[in-house]
């Protein structure tokens, strides 16, 4: 098994109408399928009152052998990948997914761009037997080491006295 691996992933995004003075409507990542549907983007999937699921696209989920830690932690505490949307400022969707990630770090880490819209989403069971796999073949566990003080950082005082 390489130490990156990538599967194709479509993203499903759903746009819930606003009463609001400030917007009129809202985006966000709804699911993720496994492999790359058949169908077109901005395809409605399901639709309601005042909201609807669509067909975002593909995107490439993929896995490295350094974040193993984090995508077994992922498995551990509930199985989710987080979808990123950006605004496209196109018809008929202006967000589109720019990041799909099994690793909980690097989702937060997308929160942090100012107009992305970041959402954890379940993970489907196929994508998280090849997370599974994945994570089997190559985790390496690493041992904790205490960081151990230097002899000059014990004998410093800890503040300067102040003399009146």
């Amino acid at each position: 098994m390489s130490a990156q691996q990538s599967r194709m992933v479509g993203i499903v995004v759903e746009r819930r109408r606003l009463k609001s003075a400030w917007a009129e409507e809202a985006w966000a990542p709804v699911a993720v399928l496994p492999g790359a549907p058949a169908l077109a983007d901005g395809q409605k999937l399901r639709e309601g009152e005042n909201w609807a699921q669509l067909y975002a696209g593909t995107l490439a989920l993929e896995l490295f052998r350094k974040e193993t830690a984090s995508y077994r932690h992922n498995l551990e505490t509930g199985a989710k990948l987080w979808v990123a949307l950006r605004p496209s400022g196109e018809a008929p969707l202006p967000w589109r997914p720019h990041l799909v990630t099994a690793a909980p770090d690097e989702g937060q880490a997308a929160m942090e761009g100012g107009e992305t819209v970041v959402e954890a989403v379940a993970m489907p069971a196929a994508i998280a037997e090849w997370v599974a796999a994945f994570v089997a073949v190559h985790h390496v566990e690493e041992p904790f080491h205490k960081r151990q003080r230097k002899r000059h950082e014990m004998e410093r005082p800890r503040r300067a006295e102040v003399k009146e």
